[in-house]
């Protein structure tokens, strides 16, 4: 009896084996989650049960639509980072994910193990919130569920640091890390920190896990440390983003700047390149010498051409997008990709002369057209696994090994 009760979990259920039978486990050190163990989030909110993190601050939230809120609380490129030499560890945490009536399922939101620095284990969580939305009316219905736990065990009995990658679809609440050896925030690495900014495809959008992202497998490769603010339909050119920016430290900064425009069909060119200069000027404001990369969007049939707005289209009975505009209005200054790759070469030209840490990069050079032969856009707008580390592999050749990276 003894050893059963000396193996329960945390809230007393035995933990057992395949065959059923009770199973000793560690004497569990808790260790409380905050800051400190995090990287990649702006900020660190705490909650009735444990932590929240934030890819945008409080101030700039409280300027953000609500979709934009819910899309910051999701942690593309946010991980727990720390140094212990435990054998076995679990975080419990309360998953919000959000799927679309008639759309087919996501797939499971995956954690991914990195121990000094190499892939080791994906796990997922059970439990968790289910938020159904109506892609007709875009009315919400909010299922409540229970925190679940995700558990990586038979890890190296020795020093060594540990990464928790948490994934970029869906909310997910930090409630409480257990291990069964103490832990020590990660030292820091001492690489140069890369601020990227962009839309759900840097958020990593049909990706098959967090480190499967473009920008994370090109920050891996390139050896920076990442705060990924792609925002899945919101790289908007948002005044409040961009004062985010401004005030977060960074050794390199990249902007992925088109495709959210024109599907939203957001501005037209005169609003468009002027909101360009202003997200410029507010970086500027806070990294006067900073490199900052100014990308143009990869290839993308529906709107090469032809203007947004998007929409949703579940015909065939899975997710795809269509383009709505009219490729006439163009002339009149709806913006398409081609539009949009233009004036960001022009701008970025005429600001360099006077800043010569400001460089360009067409996105076609990470996904142009042959790549699309190759590795077409699953749904007409976002890359598969494929296509993610075609152009992550790119970034970090083409990016990381130019001017921009010096």
């Amino acid at each position: 009896m003894d050893d059963v009760a000396r193996s329960a979990s945390p809230d007393g259920t035995p933990h057992r084996s395949p065959d059923g039978i009770p199973h000793r486990v560690p004497d569990w050190i808790t260790t409380p989650l905050g800051p400190e163990l995090l990287r990649g989030a702006l900020e660190v909110a705490r909650t009735d049960r444990g932590v929240l993190p934030y890819r945008l601050p409080a101030r700039a939230r409280r300027q953000a639509p609500a979709d934009l809120t819910e899309v910051v609380a999701q942690p593309a490129g946010v991980r727990l980072a720390f140094r212990t030499r435990a054998t076995a560890v679990e975080l419990d945490v309360l998953t919000t994910t959000t799927v679309y009536r008639g759309a087919p399922q996501p797939p499971d939101a995956v954690y991914e193990l990195l121990l000094d620095g190499s892939p080791a284990g994906r796990a997922v969580a059970d439990g968790g919130n289910l938020r159904t939305v109506d892609i007709t009316t875009w009315a919400a219905e909010f299922t409540p569920g229970p925190p679940g736990t995700v558990r990586f065990s038979g890890l190296p009995d020795a020093e060594k640091d540990v990464e928790i990658w948490l994934p970029y679809r869906g909310i997910h609440e930090l409630i409480a890390l257990r291990t069964d050896a103490p832990v020590a925030p990660a030292p820091d690495p001492g690489r140069r920190v890369w601020l990227h900014h962009g839309s759900s495809i840097s958020h990593g959008s049909n990706a098959d896990g967090p480190t499967g992202t473009w920008p994370a497998l090109a920050a891996a490769r390139a050896g920076v440390e990442l705060v990924n603010l792609g925002f899945s339909g919101n790289a908007l050119l948002d005044p409040f983003t961009a004062r985010a920016m401004r005030d977060t430290p960074a050794d390199l900064i990249s902007l992925k700047i088109g495709i959210n425009l024109v599907n939203h069909d957001v501005m037209r060119l005169r609003a468009f390149t002027a909101a360009v200069h202003g997200f410029l000027d507010t970086l500027r404001e806070g990294h006067p010498t900073t490199p900052v990369l100014v990308v143009s969007p990869i290839h993308c049939p529906i709107h090469e051409d032809t203007p947004g707005p998007a929409a949703p289209d579940l015909r065939d009975g899975r997710l795809r997008f269509r383009a709505l505009g009219d490729p006439a209005e163009a002339a009149h200054g709806r913006l398409t990709l081609r539009i949009v790759r233009d004036e960001l070469a022009r701008i970025t030209a005429a600001r360099a002369a006077d800043d010569p840490h400001l460089h360009h990069l067409d996105g076609r050079a990470l996904y142009g057209e042959a790549d699309f032969a190759e590795f077409p856009l699953p749904d007409d707008l976002h890359p598969d696994t494929a296509g993610h580390r075609r152009i992550g592999e790119r970034f970090a050749a083409r990016a990381f090994g130019s001017a921009w990276a010096r």
